[in-house]
């Protein structure tokens, strides 16, 4: 066997808007998460794991790149729409073009959403192959929809193969793509990035999962992420090759929590929030033999940090001229070592709404449109989220000399990434990449079959939201 197998398989697994308090082994009482749990107990299970961003695209571009939103020019970028001139700058380096380097084949199944024109795709990413929808589930064509999107478009590398696919059947076409280039004979060893289609709305699920949910469309979609999970299992000890595989589990951010039956307990806020519930995501990390099972981390970690922690795990170079914000893992992970991030900056968009050292932290502002009211709202809060997970209990005037601690590292972030809100500019920030002629990958046409698909929205009783 050569010196590249040796390498561990990874199998990166990112839900949409799935909460913290959604599986079973984060205290779900609502939502079946054996295969999850499963997991979990065959891993460790990171308690303070965070997301970059609060939405979907900057999110996602900050997991793959290794660095915060605003460095590679996402502040002002949080969500992609279809036909967009941005996207990921071609310049950049992700997870997966490192990983070729050191001889992987790659693949993403689902969602993209960091650009869906031509160079902004994952083949242009260090992807070789890809598969899915390139953004969101609802920004495809819909009945009674204010928003008239062109059809939603199923990409296979580079060309639309179907457009308004349907949506309850996607997740199991998408696990059927994993299990088929797992099981493909290799020299090489395999980076997977499955990016799941749930639980983001409108909730288009399959008649057995919703029939076994406790937790109507939501429980179902929940279901259904268990279920590809145990699949992407149980292929991998089929081929022998489950204790050579690194399998992480996450979310791009935290739950709606609009009723549909998410829930990002404890946690206080949702979803585009800054609050925990917003950026604060479960996070599962498995490798048998080399992870020790039914860990817990504790320390501060974000998805940001996976592009150094695999880096270090398969031998593959960090760019040796690009600033990046990711810290390896890879201590803490295989030899229970204290995470070594100390501080964490939340950003909603190009504002600095928080700042996390240790176990405090401190608020600065929340930025909210509400109709006929300010864009932002100052405040000043601190909290300690070891002692008051959920942020009740505001101690601000009580440690004058914590804030001025988490005052200057505030600074330090406003230095490197600037804060609109104060009308600051950071020194380090790279250019968003943008296309001179963007062109929606569909156009309407009301005589195309794809009308076969065309949901009206008030008639699907497995749907939400």
């Amino acid at each position: 066997m050569n010196d590249r197998r040796q390498k561990p398989n990874i199998i990166l697994i990112n839900c949409d808007d799935l909460g913290y308090g959604d599986l079973g082994c984060y205290g779900s009482t609502r939502n079946d998460t054996p295969y999850i749990d499963r997991l979990a107990a065959g891993g460790v299970r990171f308690t303070d794991f965070y997301m970059a961003s609060p939405v979907c695209s900057a999110s996602r571009a900050a997991m793959l790149t290794g660095c915060y939103p605003q460095r590679i020019g996402f502040g002002n970028y949080q969500v992609l729409f279809p036909g967009q001139a941005q996207g990921l700058n071609p310049k950049e380096r992700t997870i997966a073009r490192q990983l070729k380097e050191v001889g992987y084949d790659t693949k993403i199944v689902g969602k993209w959403h960091c650009g869906d024109q031509p160079e902004f795709l994952p083949t242009r990413h260090g992807f070789d192959e890809y598969f899915g929808i390139p953004f969101s589930n609802d920004m495809g064509r819909q009945a009674n929809n204010a928003f008239k999107h062109p059809p939603l478009p199923l990409l296979r590398n580079e060309e639309v193969i179907q457009q308004q696919p349907d949506q309850r059947a996607i997740t199991e076409r998408y696990v059927d793509e994993c299990l088929q280039f797992m099981r493909r004979k290799r020299e090489n060893p395999f980076f997977l990035y499955l990016a799941h289609m749930y639980v983001h709305v409108p909730l288009f699920v399959s008649k057995q999962f919703l029939e076994s949910s406790r937790n109507g469309a939501y429980g179902g979609a929940v279901a259904c992420i268990d279920w590809a999970t145990g699949m992407i299992d149980a292929e991998l000890s089929r081929l022998g090759i489950r204790d050579e595989t690194v399998v992480i589990f996450t979310s791009d951010n935290g739950s709606r929590a609009r009723d549909e039956g998410g829930s990002n307990a404890p946690l206080r806020g949702t979803k585009a929030q800054t609050w925990e519930g917003g950026q604060r995501v479960p996070c599962i990390m498995r490798w048998p033999g080399k992870i020790a099972g039914g860990t817990t981390c504790e320390g501060i970690a974000a998805s940001i940090d996976l592009f150094a922690t695999l880096a270090e795990l398969t031998g593959a170079p960090l760019p040796p001229d690009t600033a990046i914000d990711s810290i390896s893992l890879a201590d803490t992970v295989l030899h229970g070592k204290p995470a070594r991030r100390t501080t964490f900056a939340y950003y909603k968009g190009a504002n600095l709404e928080a700042v996390r050292k240790g176990d405090w932290k401190l608020h600065f502002c929340k930025t909210e449109r509400t109709p006929g009211g300010p864009e932002s709202n100052v405040i000043a809060e601190l909290y300690n989220l070891r002692d008051d997970i959920g942020e009740t209990t505001n101690v601000y005037e009580q440690h004058p000399d914590i804030v001025r601690e988490i005052e200057a590292e505030a600074e330090e972030f406003r230095r490197l990434f600037g804060d609109q809100r104060l009308n600051r500019t950071g020194s380090e920030v790279r250019d968003i990449g943008v296309c001179s002629d963007p062109k929606p990958l569909t156009e309407y046409d009301e005589n195309h079959p794809y009308m076969i698909a065309y949901y009206d929205l008030a008639d699907m009783p497995t749907m939400s939201g």
